[in-house]
């Protein structure tokens, strides 16, 4: 699956919308989703946290292994995906769709993120 060119990335592997009135989605990516293998659990911040870019914020379990989840930017959670939280196998089926994890209201513009193609070298090795 090819990474979407309108989102920017996170070399933790998040995905991040276009802000739309100040508020971005973040997910994880069909590499992360594929590299933790089937997700059965997912804990995400609360609406009305604060989350800091590059701190974790929330966790991934998978039938393979458990992983953190990082804030790829500064700012208030809004909304979360409480179809996610239900329904964790959202994450691997529709990383880029149904499976995102959060809204959050940016503090600020996102920095050290990556386009599409600077991701896709990026997880390429090259």
């Amino acid at each position: 699956m090819s990474n979407p060119q309108q989102l920017r990335y996170s070399k933790e592997h998040e995905w991040l919308s276009d802000a739309e009135d100040g508020v971005s989605t973040v997910g994880i990516t069909s590499h992360a989703a594929d590299a933790l293998g089937d997700v059965v659990y997912v804990q995400l911040p609360e609406v009305g946290d604060t989350v800091s870019a590059g701190e974790t914020c929330g966790e991934l379990e998978s039938t393979k292994s458990v992983s953190d989840l990082y804030a790829p930017v500064t700012g208030e959670i809004t909304e979360i995906n409480q179809d996610v939280v239900d329904d964790p196998s959202l994450v691997n089926s529709a990383p880029f769709e149904g499976g995102w994890l959060f809204k959050v209201k940016l503090d600020g513009e996102p920095e050290d993120l990556l386009s599409a193609d600077e991701y896709a070298s990026f997880t390429s090795g090259s």
